[in-house]
């Protein structure tokens, strides 16, 4: 029997993370299709302190390194070589922290090479210097030396194209786990019954301090804003700009399928303000609800929504996206962003697309 073995996430059972969801829903999807393969996930031994043998029918081996961080190098080429000792005949790499290591796989090792290579990493404002140069060092490994390249995302795969001349395989991520899961009560601060939904990481490139600065000055639409506000110094000072705002709700993070179901259900509009990193799985999670999307204006998120959504670039023209929003403008861009997201984003699509080229490249 042919051995798939996945690395470069945390691993699974997934508590969260958009690539730990990608790798528990295609061990789901693995299992219950009953392929003729045996699938192999590693994983961080440092973030699980039981560790199962099996999950979802799929192998575990774990790496006693930490998978997040700069120690995230050597727990990807850790795992690479042991998925090359362990004969591997085809190996998904999720991200290119470890590509570094890929020309000397590929001398060494007859395993097919498949790379997801996320988002355009190094673009990303909170890498400078060393790091930025690191990272766009490992994207330009990674796509000259794996045999396939997946991108999440048709800006990606273009931006591919166009630095490499290589072409991409363009597979996003399922979103239906979302609306599938049971609801359960958010308990924390009392919420208004009509609000504007905002959940993301808390970082520049998201537009966070863009989209509280138009909701401050938007006082009949109240604002939920769901993020890691202490994790950085730039999450505290927003928090302690727009905190004493009556109808801004910053809250901490929410990891709990159920309670974010609650959450997405009730929104009113859904206000998404990433600008790198290609196809985010909160966006196509999102979409499922039929909710209306206001997206900040960039590549990524017009491919994600099929141009669907409504656009804003600054606090002015995200105003203005919410003034343009009659009830019968709202009630079409929700189910616009519903039937994309169950044409395009459901675990089944992806599943299916996965696996179909990991076995056409099982060599």
């Amino acid at each position: 029997m042919k051995t798939i073995s996945i690395l470069g996430t945390v691993g699974i059972p997934a508590s969260y993370g958009g690539f730990e969801t990608l790798v528990e829903n295609l061990a789901r999807y693995h299992q219950a299709n009953r392929l003729p393969t045996k699938l192999v996930v590693y994983c961080s031994a440092k973030s699980y302190s039981v560790r199962e043998k099996s999950c979802y029918g799929a192998d575990l081996r774990y790496v006693r390194l930490n998978a997040n961080g700069v120690s995230s190098i050597a727990y990807d080429i850790a795992s690479l070589f042991s998925a090359v000792w362990q004969r591997s005949d085809v190996i998904l790499l999720l991200g290119v922290s470890g590509a570094i290591a890929l020309p000397l796989v590929r001398l060494l090792s007859r395993s097919c090479i498949v790379t997801n290579i996320d988002g355009i990493e190094w673009k990303r404002k909170k890498w400078k210097g060393l790091a930025r140069w690191f990272l766009r060092l490992s994207e330009k490994i990674a796509v000259m030396f794996s045999h396939e390249v997946i991108a999440d995302n048709g800006g990606i795969a273009a931006h591919v194209s166009k630095i490499y001349g290589k072409q991409c395989h363009v597979i996003a991520y399922g979103g239906d786990h979302a609306v599938q899961a049971t609801p359960s009560q958010y308990v924390g601060e009392q919420l208004p019954s009509r609000y504007a939904l905002a959940l993301c990481r808390i970082e520049p490139e998201n537009n966070v301090g863009l989209i509280l600065e138009a909701f401050a000055r938007h006082p009949s639409m109240p604002l939920v804003f769901v993020g890691n506000w202490n994790n950085s110094e730039f999450g505290r000072e927003l928090r302690e700009r727009f905190g004493g705002v009556k109808t801004l709700h910053l809250l901490d993070p929410i990891y709990e399928l159920g309670v974010l179901h609650s959450l997405r259900s009730k929104a009113t509009i859904y206000v998404h303000g990433h600008s790198a990193g290609g196809t985010n799985p909160s966006l196509v999670e999102m979409m499922h609800f039929g909710v209306p999307v206001l997206a900040y204006d960039c590549v990524f998120n017009r491919y994600t929504t099929d141009n669907q959504a409504l656009w804003f670039s600054d606090a002015e023209s995200l105003l203005a996206a919410i003034a343009s929003l009659t009830s019968a403008v709202a009630k079409q861009t929700g189910l616009d962003m519903k039937r994309i997201a169950e044409g395009r984003y459901t675990w089944r699509h992806i599943g299916e697309a996965y696996f179909r080229l990991l076995l056409q490249n099982d060599r």
